[in-house]
């Protein structure tokens, strides 16, 4: 008979610190003598089809490198198994004599079906299924409940609910060295992490290495930030540049969504940089986006369909064009839309994967009651290949918001494809960085490069409709007509269900932008 077998299946959660499921695997381990191997497995058929890009597959290859090195520093390693969860597991319970496993909790719809499916598999072989929460920082089964058994879908209204938990428990250490008998025997070549170019994904467009995958690199960035006191207690986040030539914000997303940073660890460190200090407060503090995070986590794991129009109770029925080869959609995905500001940011994405939020602002506002009446569901798929910080939930919920099709209802604020991006890079220095075909085009015409004349088209060697596209557009005649299309929305739509509860709270302050920001939203 092998050896007693104890697996910590990860998925997200990435990392050793504050993984509360791989900590009770390991107490298993400790009493029993069993051997720990902590399993990751690669799906062929989501490697296939998966929406996701080349510099993701990039972040979380090297994510779960980094993992695999940290579980040799205690004993360990990291077992990749190829094939479905449910194929993957009915083989090494058979195989591996596995008496116990343990895995974090996921709300994503596929994930509770997935996370079933093996539950039932585990039992009928016997199997102890042990699951913790640790991808959020509260358990967002508790905030449903604790909200009358239905999401809370204001911002305010989840402070409140979460208010009445107090102070969310503190992160957990990472394991220490594992004792001799409970180390990882099986060496086999088999399960070792493969390489980006064993994965058999297009990995065309794949960009620089800016944001490297793992908990290590996340330790180190969050350390880096909560070494600068002042910017951490003076953080707003409407305040910060979507068109810095470097990023204004931590970019630690990517790190959260993976799950190679605890959220948790990062509430705690903040908290502990800004106590007794003067400092910014949610929703645009450094808390305050961790609260969003959990917001729009709380309302995908408990509104039906929360990823899409059809059956979302809460997302307004909005006749938006649909069609993934209207030339508009391509237009603004391929970043040729003749707006300097808007193609800059989606070039941008493209190739590194990441944009600033307020970025994903515009380009979103354009693409949907801005300017170009596509429909939300279009860009949130652009969004899921691109981002390295792709996060099913807050995915969703901001382009639902982005779109004034749920939570935001203001929908005449638009944001303007050339006001904006002035206000934080006047003479287009972005512009110019990630559309060098305009880097020399004078700074009055850098965001309207249709104005200017042809000699200084010329001069700056671009013509306008042959080197850079003309604008598909005129956005001051899309967005008027544009807005009153959704005020016809807005007054031919049905309440019902859950939008009831948003209704009563239209005259609410909007939690969209700051002030100081609002003037830059009107249309040019």
């Amino acid at each position: 008979m092998n050896k007693p077998v104890v697996i910590h299946w990860f998925r997200k959660g990435l990392r050793l610190h504050d993984n509360p499921a791989l900590l009770s695997a390991l107490e298993k381990v400790g009493e029993s003598h069993y051997e720990l191997r902590p399993v990751f497995i690669l799906d062929p058929w989501f490697v296939k089809h998966a929406r996701v890009g080349p510099n993701r597959w990039r972040f979380l290859i090297q994510s779960l490198q980094d993992l695999d090195n940290n579980l040799k520093k205690i004993g360990s390693r990291l077992f990749v198994v190829k094939g479905s969860p449910l194929e993957g597991f009915k083989k090494l319970f058979k195989e591996w004599n596995v008496k116990k496993l343990t895995f974090e909790v996921d709300i994503e719809p596929y994930a509770k079906i997935r996370d079933e499916e093996i539950k039932q598999l585990a039992e009928k072989h016997s199997v102890t299924v042990i699951t913790k929460v640790s991808h959020t920082i509260y358990d967002l089964e508790q905030v449903f409940k604790a909200n009358g058994n239905k999401a809370p879908l204001t911002y305010v209204k989840f402070q409140s609910v979460v208010a009445k938990f107090g102070t969310p428990e503190k992160a957990l250490d990472a394991p220490g060295n594992l004792p001799k008998q409970c180390q990882t025997l099986l060496l086999s070549e088999d399960y070792n992490v493969p390489l980006l170019e064993e994965m058999r994904v297009d990995l065309t467009g794949l960009g620089k290495e800016l944001f490297p995958g793992g908990e290590s690199e996340a330790l180190i960035r969050l350390n880096k930030y909560m070494n600068q006191q002042e910017w951490v207690c003076k953080f707003s986040k409407p305040d910060t540049s979507p068109n810095s030539i470097e990023p204004s914000t931590t970019v630690l997303s990517p790190y959260l969504k993976f799950g190679c940073l605890s959220s948790r660890l990062m509430y705690h460190r903040i908290h502990d940089v800004i106590a007794g200090r003067k400092h910014t407060s949610p929703p645009t503090s450094l808390t305050g986006q961790l609260l969003w995070r959990e917001f729009y986590y709380t309302c995908g794991a408990y509104v039906p369909n929360f990823d899409r129009m059809e059956g979302n109770p809460i997302c307004k029925q909005i006749p938006w064009k649909k069609d993934p080869e209207d030339k508009h959609y391509l237009a603004w995905k391929d970043g040729k839309t003749g707006y300097p500001f808007i193609d800059a940011i989606m070039t941008q994405l493209r190739t590194e994967g990441w944009i600033h939020h307020l970025a994903r602002h515009a380009v979103a506002c354009f693409l949907t009651r801005g300017d170009l009446w596509v429909s939300w569901e279009l860009g949130q798929q652009v969004f899921e290949e691109l981002l390295l910080d792709a996060d099913w939930s807050l995915n969703a919920g901001n382009w639902m918001w982005l779109s004034a099709s749920a939570f935001f209802h203001q929908y005449f604020r638009v944001y303007s494809p050339i006001a904006f991006g002035k206000k934080t890079d006047k003479h287009g220095d972005y512009i110019k960085k990630y559309l060098p075909v305009l880097k020399k085009f004078p700074s009055e015409y850098i965001y309207e490069p249709w104005k200017a004349p042809l000699s200084v088209q010329q001069k700056a060697g671009c013509i306008i409709g042959k080197d850079y596209p003309k604008r598909i557009v005129e956005h001051e005649i899309a967005v008027k007509e544009n807005l009153a299309k959704m005020k016809e929305a807005y007054q031919g739509h049905k309440e019902e269900g859950p939008e009831k509860e948003i209704a009563k709270r239209k005259k609410a302050p909007s939690k969209d932008s700051s002030p100081k920001i609002t003037k830059f939203l009107k249309k040019k």
